[in-house]
């Protein structure tokens, strides 16, 4: 089976939707995906990434299942230093790099900060809901594998937002999501790629085949948006530091 986790387009979160450059990206998104035999479209209840998905559907004559588990992941956390919050995902590298814990995939959201939050709970109710989904698809979570009650070779696509994605990637691949999320950049409209494979009967894991992959734009000629990144210098006044 294979997993397309898609990240929404060039988004305006004022109004919630994207912006034209964004529309232009999901046309070109759309391209590339209607080319696939697609078993089953998920996507996220917000705006920004319902937009992304709507010239694919629309062009297949398809409809998404809805899924609130794949929301943007939200939990506000107080910033260190006591000087306000923000989300748990949005930390400068300074004050979260120096503590080792977050490294580890299972004491991560044991951070004083996230336990105030839930944190854990929350990334716990995303990677239930991706397990029972993942089940309904013929492959049951037994400890860290699944076990290929149903193999097949079916095709499924997220429709969702960067750092959901980390969260689902962290479950998948046994990782903390806190160097995902800081070390790994996923342009809009991107296109991540999880294939299973099953080298012993009936165990199956997940491997990423791609990450962010971006080849619908260039093979358009277009550059990819600059909002999934961070001012490559201070003193690039152009670009965004917060």
């Amino acid at each position: 089976m294979k997993l397309l986790i898609v990240r929404h387009g060039d988004p305006d979160y004022s109004i919630d939707s994207l912006t034209e450059t964004g529309w232009i990206e999901a046309g070109l998104l759309a391209d590339r995906l209607t080319k696939l035999d697609i078993k089953a479209f998920y996507c996220s209840p917000l705006g920004r990434a319902r937009d992304t998905a709507s010239p694919t559907l629309k062009k297949l004559g398809r409809e998404a299942v809805i899924c609130p588990w794949l929301r943007e992941f939200a939990p506000k956390v107080s910033k260190p230093c006591n000087v306000g919050s923000t989300v748990s995902w949005d930390w400068l590298p300074q004050d979260w790099a120096i503590r080792d814990y977050f490294y580890d995939r299972n004491r991560w959201m044991d951070a004083p900060e996230f336990q105030a939050a839930q944190v854990g709970e929350a990334a716990k109710w995303v990677w239930d809901n991706l397990d029972e989904l993942i089940a309904r698809h013929g492959y049951v979570r037994d400890g860290n594998i699944y076990r290929a009650a149903r193999p097949n070779e079916d095709t499924i696509v997220f429709f969702c937002h960067f750092g959901l994605e980390c969260v689902l990637l962290s479950h998948l691949l046994g990782i903390s999501p806190m160097p995902l999320w800081h070390g790994m950049c996923a342009a809009p409209t991107s296109v991540t790629t999880l294939i299973t494979e099953e080298r012993r009967s009936g165990i199956a894991s997940f491997r990423m085949s791609a990450f962010g992959d971006i080849s619908h734009l260039y093979a358009a000629g277009r550059e990819p948006s600059f909002s999934a990144r961070f001012c490559e210098m201070y003193t690039n006044n152009q670009e965004r530091h917060d």
